[in-house]
């Protein structure tokens, strides 16, 4: 690790004034985004366009049978004639009173009028003159002309724009682009995501002793990041050590690109916290130096010489989630060039007092049509979270029952899985 200064460190590590909410969250979403690239087919599925697809020849290229049967010409009875392979550079013409055998699928030979059902025609005479005849039970409307041809272009044009730049891909959306000749396509680039969980107290398994921390981090982040549209790219977990922290920052892309770094615990200002410490021996610039709400008011964001951006989360289980939802969502969506989700509102059932010069972020569940706030939801607690429906963003001067009351939407309860 290159060596920096000691006073300059000094310097770097004295603390900022904490931010208002909404200037946290408006100072995240203020970054450049990452830009585009081109992924196959396989992979677009879940990802947001940022070229619009146009296709790339007619849809269906072809026309062709919408049923089994017959491609006739003209009027009953047909002379049945024998068609080559059906592919486009050598369908036969068929003239009228001619009739060849096709599926479904099938090219329709120039000069079709109409298909003619397999269960509506009966072949007759002999092997080398077979005729083709209407069964008198199909009556004689069919076919009608063009009946049961599906004609070349009747999904798309070629150079028809099928998907507007912004469009999420779904399967569907992958089959169509295929369907119009594409191979990849160009998508928003996903923000890379390192995971540094740190903490001495922490066991990942297991059931930890007086004195020691379950992990809650490592089995959750991961999956909760996906939904917020990050690939997580790397997960390590560190004692409390400044000078390991320091290198693991340095370290960041040796095992492949990093966009952002996220990591947990040691974001406060005791002996034991070593971010501010770590970000200043790395030459950062800390944008983020705190906000003022609870729980998760000591939440940082700073961004590295190298342009990578590093999220500092609280080391409590609900702080942490607080400011991923406050600095890390608005960030991530910023970089993968989103436009950030309005927050909705709901109508609050019983009062919440406020907290003078902080925004208080509670998990709710919804009762009767309206906003209740949940137990369990001190900043070292999960469990309300789990049962929440969301959280209440309320103002330093509280709220009062029958306000409307905007929230921030859960991940996970938009998750299809």
């Amino acid at each position: 690790m290159a060596e920096v200064d000691p006073t300059t460190v000094a310097q770097r590590s004295i603390r900022n004034p904490a931010v208002d909410w909404p200037t946290a969250r408006a100072i995240a979403a203020a970054v450049t985004p990452l830009g585009a690239e081109a992924v196959p087919l396989e992979h677009a599925a879940g990802r947001r366009l940022a070229e619009a697809v146009y296709a790339r020849i007619d849809v269906p290229h072809y026309a062709s049978s919408a049923m089994d049967g017959w491609a006739v010409a003209g009027e009953p009875p047909w002379e049945l004639v024998r068609a080559p392979q059906l592919v486009p550079h050598l369908s036969p013409q068929i003239l009228p009173g001619q009739a060849v055998m096709i599926v479904t699928g099938g090219l329709v030979p120039p000069g079709t009028s109409g298909i003619l059902r397999s269960e509506h025609g009966t072949e007759t005479g002999p092997p080398d003159s077979r005729r083709l005849v209407r069964n008198a039970f199909a009556g004689i409307a069919e076919p009608t002309a063009q009946q049961h041809v599906r004609p070349s272009g009747e999904e798309a044009r070629a150079g028809e724009r099928i998907f507007p730049v912004g469009d999420v891909l779904s399967p569907a959306h992958v089959a169509v682009a295929a369907a119009c000749g594409h191979d990849v396509l160009v998508v928003a680039r996903r923000p890379r995501v390192a995971l540094v969980t740190t903490g001495t107290e922490v066991v990942p398994s297991g059931i930890p002793n007086p004195g020691q921390v379950r992990d809650s981090f490592g089995p959750q982040l991961p999956a909760l990041l996906t939904m917020m549209g990050a690939d997580v790219v790397s997960l390590i977990h560190l004692t409390d050590d400044g000078q390991r922290l320091a290198d693991a920052l340095f370290g960041l892309g040796e095992s492949g690109p990093v966009d952002v770094v996220i990591t947990t615990g040691g974001t406060g200002a005791s002996d034991a916290d070593h971010l501010h410490r770590a970000l200043a021996q790395c030459g950062a610039t800390v944008l983020v130096d705190g906000v003022a709400m609870r729980p998760g008011a000591p939440s940082v964001l700073a961004r590295l010489p190298t342009g990578v951006y590093v999220v500092g989360l609280p080391g409590n289980p609900l702080a942490a989630i607080m400011g991923l939802l406050t600095i890390a969502q608005p960030l991530l969506d910023a970089l993968a060039d989103r436009s950030p989700q309005p927050l909705d509102d709901v109508v609050l059932g019983e009062v919440i007092p406020g907290a003078p010069g902080r925004t208080s972020l509670v998990p709710f569940g919804v009762t009767a049509a309206k906003a209740e706030p949940l137990a369990w939801r001190g900043s070292g607690m999960l469990r309300g979270l789990a049962a929440a429906q969301g959280v209440l963003v309320v103002p330093p001067r509280g709220a009062a029952a029958g306000e409307r009351v905007p929230f921030l939407p859960l991940p996970w309860r938009q998750w299809p899985g």
